[in-house]
């Protein structure tokens, strides 16, 4: 079957699960085509990049199919920040060229994509410059929304998630500060809050303090084997958020954060009021320890898919 020009899979299998190497792959492709059709239109060089928000991709079996149908689908997409990308005009052209290559780019893997919104900021992002959202939505039913997520500073896909984990954090923080106590009550939104949180662990767990690691692994280890059984009733829901808070897990977070970024003068607790030069900026002992493991984790499923093609 002929999936298109984006993939060199299926990003679907029969089961409607999803194949998050072939996934990463045509949102890296898609922003590859709009910046070259951005360069040509403005006459300059309008680098962009872009792979999976979420991270879907560390949860997953090891030729990248996801362990669970996912009906929300997130990419970031890193522009330049330059004054030709700054006018909403050209911002307007943007979004026009980048949904209409989304939408032709997962067509042959059978979804149809309408623009329904877009602009709407992310909480703790930057003040001056906010990372701002795409709505797509999907007319077959096959997945409930597409939604890039657009920061500024074209650097790595891996180092931009990195990055966004500061935001992440802060944005988690509102649901599990334990001088608060629990904030949600509704089952879904606390199972998508607590799997963020697997996720976040999971992203910095080569930067987050031993002593923590050893506190938090288990918790994190309890947590993934509930969903995988399911995870469905209220009351282990609720069960399952007071575990977190109790825990304090999102303290362990701001610290393996913390501390790389203050000795470069960046307060995390500030982090809305950085330069928006530190946009998508990561110290290199950082991107040393984090990017290694998420290049690792694509490479092992196309190795793995290559291998079953043989």
């Amino acid at each position: 079957m002929n999936y298109g020009s984006y993939t060199t899979g299926p990003v679907f299998y029969d089961d409607y699960s999803a194949n998050l190497f072939h996934l990463n792959e045509l949102y890296q492709n898609v922003a590859e085509e709009v910046s070259r059709n951005l360069s040509e239109g403005f006459g300059k060089d309008i680098p962009i990049t872009s792979g999976i928000w979420g991270g879907t991709y560390l949860i997953a079996e090891p030729q990248g199919k996801s362990k669970r149908r996912i009906w929300r689908f997130y990419c970031m997409v890193n522009l330049p920040l330059n004054a030709t990308m700054s006018y909403r005009r050209n911002m307007e052209k943007f979004v026009g060229i980048y949904t209409s290559t989304m939408a032709k780019a997962f067509q042959p893997h059978g979804l149809k994509l309408n623009l329904k919104m877009w602009g709407g900021e992310l909480p703790f992002s930057n003040r001056e410059m906010p990372n701002i959202t795409i709505h797509l939505e999907d007319t077959t039913g096959t997945i409930r929304w597409l939604r890039p997520i657009v920061s500024w500073n074209a650097v790595s896909w891996e180092q931009s998630i990195i990055y966004d984990s500061i935001r992440l954090v802060r944005e988690l923080k509102q649901n599990l500060d334990y001088d608060k106590g629990p904030t949600l009550d509704d089952p879904q939104e606390i199972k998508y809050m607590l799997q963020d949180v697997i996720i976040t662990y999971l992203t910095l767990k080569e930067i987050l303090d031993v002593d923590f690691l050893e506190h938090a692994q288990p918790i994190i280890d309890d947590m993934m084997k509930r969903f995988m059984s399911g995870l469905h009733e209220a009351d282990e829901i609720q069960e399952v958020y007071q575990t977190a808070l109790n825990n304090a897990l999102i303290y362990g977070f701001e610290e393996g954060l913390r501390t790389p970024y203050l000795e470069h003068g960046l307060d995390i607790f500030k982090f809305e009021e950085w330069p928006t030069e530190k946009i998508n900026w990561v110290p290199e002992a950082m991107k040393e320890k984090l990017i290694p493991p998420v290049k690792n984790i694509m490479k092992s499923f196309q190795e793995n898919i290559r291998a079953t093609r043989r």
